[in-house]
């Protein structure tokens, strides 16, 4: 038992021993990374160059010395081994080491001087000043010289050009304006674009060689600055330019931007210049503000009604799109306004007739009015002057002879009645009220429009306020829905519905981009089209005119990119102030506008006849045939099958299929 008690108490001490050395085990275990992660000593070439770094961190002083060190550590060992090796040198110690100062001094430009120290010394001090003088005049010359370029990249320095164009802002659209600029005066010899922006020169003009290309002979200068600047504005020299375009804003929210550009330019240019203005604004509250802040030489574009207005209309025609396109740029044949002192006395039927290479489509008087489409027995007046289509403004040559049509492919049929018509629309934004509105004036009386948008009492709301509008010609019915998920494409029955149109979400802060949105419509579209072996009519509205290649649909599918189209209009009107009235006449919902009308209302269909022949047929239905679609050459994937202004001794075989181009009355 004595054993047995001895033992547990050796236990006992044993057990108390461990658990006091158990801190002291973890301790050890803690401090033990602290002893492996010590850094190791710097290696001597490390605090050499530590040292070496904080020298030259201490002034232009050290920074000096540690130059003349270098230089002499070059230049004395270089000097003596030239001495000491050169046959003609001096024999005495002294004299080779007055010889290799000498040398030094003349590499250093020291002076280089021998002799008492008192001479040596006064040598080194004259040239030193003459250093210090040499190079402060060299610094400056070289700070000058700097500033002065840094300031031309910045965009400060006043650009002096006449008959120059001003684009104020930066947008999506400044590329499209600008290639359009770039292609229009292809005869001027001189051309000038001058660009102010709230941006770096350097990225303006990166960006803009980037996408719009080669200039040619049209130089681009971008200038720095806010547009609501007048002192910014001045530096353009916005009073001696041709036009001043000032761009639209991505968001509507910006609109009163515009409107502040507007009053700066005022407030830049006298009264007295009268420099035309092209503005575009996207919110019709701002239309009227911005027109007062531009003054009386100014054009204000609203670019959410202009896309309203060609979605509708493109709703009903399908490929009206591509007529536009090739109409506005400058890649083809466009509008312009040209000289008719050689038609003078001439009714209009008969001037129809005798321009072989243009299609003439008005008549603008001598105090300004354009008449459009005018009736076949209206005389061309002294001082008129006639809207053409043509390649160029001076391809309007008129012959001795007018064309001749062949009166036997002309056909009487009288014009078919418009029946009423069942439409899709998928998606909703600000401009669907616009385009409900809009449509409403071209379609029979009794169509329906179905709209399928994803929105609560809000949005319902707005569609019952466009319904309100759009009666009695269109009725609209609403069902809730995202356009973005199959269910809801694929709920859909496509044949009973004469069109589809598509739109996109607006674009907000922090939101995806629209055409992503409706990209993903379109590929539920084609696929329904496939399952069901239905194929619709669509016509999509864009703002990214690179999103256009994407799109799952056909070639010649109608595409209205909304920031596209409204630059090649702004571009297009700044060209030629005539034809603001023109496309205001063509995009509202009465009047003349261009339609695509069957080519068997015109001519004998499965013959062969001259575009002349059709120009007449269309000319006795008080029309004005500019062109026709092929949809052959469509179906093929050739191109989009439009032929805008055909030379009238264009003969070929007219299919059914053919639609010819015409400005008419609705």
């Amino acid at each position: 038992m004595i054993k047995d008690e001895g033992r547990r108490r050796s236990v006992q001490r044993s057990t108390r021993v461990g658990k006091q050395r158990q801190p002291q085990d973890a301790r050890a275990l803690a401090s033990r990374p602290a002893r492996e992660t010590t850094p190791q000593r710097a290696s001597l070439r490390e605090r050499a160059r530590y040292w070496f770094d904080n020298t030259l961190a201490r002034g232009v002083v050290v920074l000096i010395g540690w130059l003349a060190v270098a230089c002499l550590a070059l230049a004395v060992p270089a000097s003596a081994l030239l001495v000491w090796t050169d046959d003609h040198a001096p024999d005495t110690p002294w004299a080779k080491t007055a010889a290799v100062w000498r040398s030094v001094g003349q590499t250093l430009r020291l002076g280089g001087e021998v002799g008492s120290p008192l001479r040596v010394v006064l040598s080194v001090l004259l040239a030193l000043v003459a250093l210090f003088y040499v190079s402060t005049v060299v610094g400056l010359m070289t700070t000058a010289i700097t500033d002065e370029l840094t300031a031309l990249r910045r965009g400060h320095s006043t650009v002096l050009e006449h008959g120059h164009t001003v684009l104020l802002g930066w947008s999506a659209q400044t590329f499209t304006v600008v290639a359009e600029l770039v292609a229009a005066p292809a005869k001027q010899r001189r051309a000038a674009v001058v660009v102010l922006a709230d941006r770096d020169v350097t990225e303006m003009e990166e960006e803009l060689r980037t996408e719009v290309g080669g200039t040619g002979r049209t130089r681009i200068v971008c200038r720095n600055g806010h547009p609501s600047d007048p002192a910014a504005l001045a530096r353009v020299s916005p009073a001696t330019a041709n036009v001043v375009v000032v761009m639209p804003r991505d968001r509507a929210d910006d609109d009163a931007e515009i409107v502040k550009n507007l009053l700066a330019l005022r407030a830049t240019v006298d009264d007295d210049d009268r420099v035309r203005v092209v503005a575009a604004v996207r919110d019709a509250r701002y239309r009227l503000a911005a027109a007062l802040a531009a003054g009386p030489n100014a054009v204000v574009l609203e670019a959410d009604d202009v896309t309203a207005r060609l979605v509708a209309q493109c709703a009903r025609q399908p490929g009206l799109s591509l007529v536009y396109q090739e109409l506005l740029d400058f890649a083809g044949d466009e509008f312009y306004v040209v000289d008719a002192s050689a038609h003078e006395g001439r009714v209009f039927a008969e001037v129809l007739r005798i321009c072989p290479a243009s299609s003439v489509v008005g008549i603008v008087r001598a105090d300004g009015t354009l008449h459009l489409n005018p009736p076949a027995d209206c005389v061309v007046a002294a001082r008129d002057r006639l809207v053409v289509i043509a390649q160029d403004d001076d391809t309007t040559v008129p012959t001795d002879e007018p064309a001749v049509f062949d009166e036997t492919m002309i056909v009487n049929r009288a014009p078919s009645v418009r029946p009423c018509e069942r439409v899709l629309l998928l998606g909703w934004n600000r401009r669907a009220r616009h385009i409900v509105r809009h449509l409403s004036g071209h379609v029979a009386a009794g169509s329906v429009l179905h709209v399928v948008a994803e929105g609560g009492e809000s949005l319902a709301a707005e569609v019952r306020t466009a319904a309100t509008e759009a009666a009695p010609a269109l009725t609209l019915a609403f069902t809730p829905g995202d356009p973005t998920l199959p269910g809801t494409v694929n709920g859909t029955d496509l044949a009973e519905y004469d069109g589809v149109i598509v739109l996109g979400p607006d674009r907000g802060p922090g939101a995806e981009a629209p055409d992503d949105r409706t990209l993903v419509t379109l590929l539920l579209l084609r696929e329904l089209e496939r399952t069901s072996g239905v194929a619709v009519r669509v016509v999509t509205e864009m703002t990214d005119d690179r999103n256009r290649a994407l799109a799952p649909v056909g070639v010649g599918a109608d595409f209205i990119v909304s920031g596209k189209l409204v630059g090649l209009l702004m571009v297009q009107i700044s060209q030629n102030w005539h034809l603001a009235a023109l496309f205001e006449e063509l995009l509202a919902p009465h009047g003349n506008a261009i339609h695509l009308k069957p080519a068997g209302d015109y001519v004998r269909t499965g013959q062969r006849t001259s575009f002349a022949t059709v120009v007449e047929s269309a000319s006795r239905r008080g029309e004005c045939a500019i062109g026709y679609r092929s949809r052959r050459l469509a179906r093929s994937g050739i191109d989009d099958g439009v032929r805008i202004n055909p030379a009238k001794s264009e003969v070929r075989c007219w299919s059914a299929e053919d639609d010819v181009i015409v400005v008419a009355g609705r």
